[in-house]
């Protein structure tokens, strides 16, 4: 199997942009979390209200109003990982544990609390998405060329070049949410 980040062959017809099959992230559905996310999210819930795994996939999934729940496949790594890192305690309740933030977890979110309003700011963002407010497909191919593209000039960043491709990234954002240009009609213009 090769690797899609390998280079291509000169002559094989392609411009090194993929088409990926389905949504995002090879037909598995949107991705709704950053990497890392999960890592701040969890402890903030916890400390909100010492809870079980379940009642964390509960409580994520009312974030999303219904619309995502995350698996346990990525819920309970977590929490092993949070629990290894003595953010958070898990103490073993009738078989199933319930999870306490620590005092280091709360250090750990007061030093991250900037990170944590971009990780409910991503989810508000997600939520919208999965309720229906998407972008058609070919905007999520036009969204992977331009990171792909990105991705490719690594390494060549003089401060002129910084310039021109924000200046470029600025204003293409500043035209997508302004909207289309009214054009005047011929029946206007008569």
């Amino acid at each position: 199997m090769r690797d899609h980040h390998s280079h291509r062959d000169p002559g094989d017809g392609r411009d090194g942009f993929e088409k990926r099959p389905g949504r995002e992230r090879g037909g598995r559905g949107p991705r709704v979390f950053a990497p890392g996310d999960l890592k701040l999210l969890l402890p903030a819930l916890i400390a909100e209200q010492p809870c079980h795994g379940y009642d964390l996939i509960r409580q994520i999934e009312g974030l999303f109003d219904g619309a995502y729940s995350p698996s346990p496949g990525v819920i309970y790594p977590t929490l092993t990982f949070l629990e290894e890192s003595e953010l958070i305690s898990g103490d073993a309740e009738g078989g199933k544990k319930r999870y306490t933030i620590t005092d280091a977890g709360r250090l750990f979110l007061s030093e991250q609390s900037v990170a944590l309003d971009g990780v409910r700011m991503r989810i508000d963002v997600s939520k919208r998405s999965l309720r229906g407010h998407d972008r058609p497909p070919e905007i999520h191919e036009a969204v992977h060329n331009l990171r792909h593209a990105l991705q490719l000039h690594h390494g060549r960043w003089s401060a002129e070049e910084i310039r021109r491709v924000s200046a470029l990234l600025n204003n293409t954002a500043k035209a997508i949410v302004d909207g289309p240009a009214v054009q005047p009609s011929s029946e206007q213009t008569q």
